[in-house]
């Protein structure tokens, strides 16, 4: 069998030294590196591209689901962690398997068998996992984005519009704009219908940056917000607005 790259991410070094004492027993499966929190992750998975990753949930700086939001290459993930709350997320997005610690050899050996068996459907399941794995509750009051070797945390209160952007979503707020690689839906499905709304087919808008409203043309308006951005507004975002807003 072809060597597997592997690597193990958590901040908890006994945690770390357990996964791989486990692991000695498969020669098949090689540890390129192990990383104690998810900026490591990052990049070690951008420089390995590995074939499985052993990820903790719960991390300082980004958690796991944030730091998979941010990877170009899909690896096979089992989830460690000891945090039973994030076990049905783990397995809704596709995770090859998760294990609440502490968690035995045998429980461990499981695991392994589920990633080598499933070897064929590993694209399906990570494509499906990285698609999903930015809607965990956490990332509901910031958003993580890579500017080129840097990560940046964006608190959602930071945020004064989202702008369409081809594939990506450009993020304004007061210290510049930051490109993510999501949809305006998967957005406008997230943020707080009090404090957002979608305006337009490619904007929304912090509801407080407001402070105008102008008839435009063809029953469609403008939105005039605190920075001076000039926000097109259509008919179905007009009815949204007013709705929000109570006029």
């Amino acid at each position: 069998m072809p060597v597997k790259t592997v690597l193990v991410i958590d901040d908890e070094p006994l945690a770390r030294s357990i996964v791989l004492e486990y692991l000695q027993q498969y020669p098949q499966l090689q540890v390129a590196q192990e990383c104690s929190d998810g900026f490591e992750g990052v990049k070690a998975i951008m420089q390995h591209k590995p074939d499985l990753i052993f990820l903790d949930v719960q991390m300082p700086k980004i958690n796991g689901f944030e730091m998979l939001e941010l990877v170009d290459h899909a690896p096979a993930v089992i989830f460690t962690t000891a945090f039973d709350e994030y076990a049905l997320k783990a397995f809704e997005t596709h995770a090859v398997d998760y294990l609440l610690k502490p968690f035995s050899k045998e429980r461990f050996n499981k695991a392994i068998d589920k990633f080598l068996e499933n070897q064929p459907k590993k694209q399906e399941q990570t494509t499906a996992l990285l698609e999903t794995a930015a809607s965990s509750p956490a990332q509901h009051d910031r958003i993580v984005v890579k500017t080129g070797t840097k990560i940046k945390v964006i608190p959602v209160q930071d945020v004064i519009y989202l702008e369409a952007a081809d594939d990506y979503v450009n993020i304004h707020t007061a210290g510049g704009a930051f490109l993510k690689n999501k949809t305006m839906s998967f957005f406008e499905q997230i943020l707080d219908p009090a404090l957002f709304t979608r305006v337009h087919r490619s904007y929304i808008v912090r509801v407080e940056q407001i402070t105008r409203i102008d008839p435009y043309e063809k029953e469609t308006h403008v939105l005039i917000l605190k920075s001076g951005a000039k926000i097109p507004v259509s008919k179905a975002g007009y009815a949204k607005l007013k709705q929000v807003l109570g006029i």
